[in-house]
């Protein structure tokens, strides 16, 4: 039997976030598939209840220049304390990324060490300089909607109005992603 948490984005009791991870780059904390766990493990002292996290994913790249490594990628569903503000979280996010030796070169895209988007806050719809709600791309791309899939297939995003398996369903089977199985 398999586990099928109960996951909304609009509560009102509980404050729910998503956010995806992504490494295709070593760090001084690891490799890649380290490096996701740990960061998982950090996320999880931002949630004010144990957080969720997806299956782990080899993940082709998606708009990147030739030779990039490929990526591990996966959401972690976290519960922000209710006085949050999504710009709180994602500075957050950016102090993490910092810490596992992220260095933002300003090529879009480029292989990095760890990379933690904020696919959505609630069901807030947010479009302000430096912070989109959800996340602009978060739709179009299986690497973000496969792990969301996983956890809960019938979650819809704030400005859609199918679910995620709905959306999943409409993109092309490439670029491929591959679940991680590890013992």
């Amino acid at each position: 039997m398999s586990f099928q948490p109960n996951i909304t984005l609009n509560d009102e009791n509980t404050l729910t976030a998503i956010v995806s991870l992504g490494s295709n780059l070593a760090s001084d904390v690891g490799n890649p598939l380290e490096v996701i766990r740990l960061a998982a493990i950090e996320l999880g002292f931002l949630s004010s209840q144990p957080p969720i996290l997806s299956t782990l994913y080899f993940a082709d790249p998606v708009d990147c220049s030739s030779g990039t490594p490929v990526f591990i990628n996966a959401v972690e569903v976290i519960y922000p304390e209710p006085q949050s503000t999504p710009l709180q979280l994602l500075q957050q996010l950016q102090q993490i990324e910092v810490a596992f030796g992220r260095n933002r070169g300003g090529t879009v895209n480029e292989p990095r060490s760890l990379d933690l988007d904020l696919i959505c806050f609630g069901d807030r719809q947010i479009n302000e300089p430096g912070l989109k709600l959800p996340h602009p791309e978060a739709y179009r791309r299986r690497f973000v909607l496969q792990p969301i899939a996983d956890l809960a297939p019938s979650l819809v995003l704030p400005g859609q109005t199918v679910s995620v398996q709905e959306l999943l369903a409409t993109l092309p089977p490439e670029p491929a992603v591959v679940p991680i199985f590890t013992a």
